[in-house]
C-alpha cells in the first residue's frame, strides 16, 4: 500500500518559514513526478508546486513562485516544500501527492497557518 505522510506544518506569523516534508514508502518513488496541492477554508484544492524524478525540473503556481521552492531526495525517498515569506492566504492544508495513471494518491495532509 502505497504511504505518503507529510509533515512539517504548524502555526506561522507572517513573513515567516516553513519546510513541509513528504516521506514515501511502497513505491518506487523515483520513478514519479512529485506534487505539493493545498486546500484553504471553503476552496478548491490546487496544485502549488512540481517536481519531475529526478528533481531537476520544477513549477509552481503563480501565487507562490519566488517564495516557495521544491525539491527532492531520492535517496531518503522525500519531497520537500520549503515555504518563505508565508502570507495568511497561503493558509491550508497541504498535501503531497503522485500519479500512477490512472489513480493519484494523496498524503493525509498537514496543516500550515500564518496569522499574527
Amino acid at each position: 500500500q502505497v504511504q505518503l505522510v507529510e509533515s512539517g506544518g504548524g502555526l506561522v506569523q507572517p513573513g515567516g518559514s516553513l519546510r513541509l516534508s513528504c516521506a514515501a514508502s511502497r513505491f518506487t518513488f523515483s520513478a514519479y513526478a512529485m506534487n505539493w496541492y493545498r486546500q484553504a477554508p471553503g476552496k478548491e484544492r490546487e496544485l502549488v508546486a512540481s517536481i519531475s524524478t529526478t528533481g531537476t525540473s520544477t513549477a509552481y503556481a503563480e501565487s507562490v513562485k519566488g517564495r516557495f521552492t521544491i525539491s527532492r531526495d531520492n535517496i531518503k525517498n522525500t519531497v520537500y516544500l520549503q515555504m518563505n515569506s508565508l502570507q495568511p492566504e497561503d493558509t491550508a492544508v497541504y498535501y503531497c501527492s503522485f500519479e500512477q495513471t490512472p489513480v493519484r494518491y494523496w498524503g493525509q495532509g498537514t496543516h500550515v497557518t500564518v496569522s499574527s
